[in-house]
């Protein structure tokens, strides 16, 4: 059974990728926070006796629930109300998400980018942030759980709900999608 430190342990771990993959399917950041508070919150009450190696599973599948019920919350929200904000445009602050901010760095051994290198990297990371985003809801998670938060296809499905076959053919879908998509914008990886 999980120690209350192995618990925050491994909430700390996941906290940040969490957060990515949920803003990812519900484009809203303060809407994300919650969600992955609410999965966080879930996972101590109910499962923190739960042997430390369940714990990766059973969070990403509460995290999934709990981004599926703020979609049906929100359907009913905007079913019954129309809110002004929906139709405003992105925030004044200006103040970007950027998904793949890992990625962004410098590489290891390379001490300084000309601003034309650091202004392509961060052109072509935004848009491969973009076609993500494109991605039908299940190739994207499929996609996010296989390569951003390195699950293997057995632990996709199970905390997708779906075949490992399911989860093959969605990541299939998913890479080939991204592949044309940057190949039409010129950018072969």
């Amino acid at each position: 059974m999980a120690t209350e430190q192995e618990l925050s342990d491994f909430l700390k771990s996941v906290d940040k990728r969490a957060f990515k993959r949920t803003l990812y399917h519900v484009r809203n950041e303060e809407a994300a926070l919650d969600i992955v508070q609410d999965s966080m919150l879930k996972l101590a009450e109910h499962y923190g006796d739960k042997p430390p190696g369940e714990l990766p599973m059973l969070f990403q599948r509460i995290l999934t629930n709990c981004t599926l019920d703020w979609f049906r919350r929100q359907k009913t929200r905007n079913a019954l109300f129309s809110s002004l904000s929906d139709f405003e445009g992105p925030g004044e602050d200006g103040a970007d998400f950027d998904l793949l901010e890992v990625h962004a760095g410098l590489p290891d051994g390379e001490t300084a980018q000309s601003a034309e290198d650091t202004l392509r990297r961060t052109q072509v990371l935004q848009a491969i942030e973009i076609e993500i985003q494109q991605l039908p809801a299940r190739q994207r998670e499929a996609f996010l759980m296989r390569y951003w938060e390195e699950m293997d296809v057995a632990e996709t499905a199970a905390a997708m709900g779906c075949s490992e076959g399911s989860v093959k053919t969605h990541c299939f879908r998913a890479v080939q999608s991204l592949s044309k998509a940057l190949k039409a914008k010129g950018i072969v990886l």
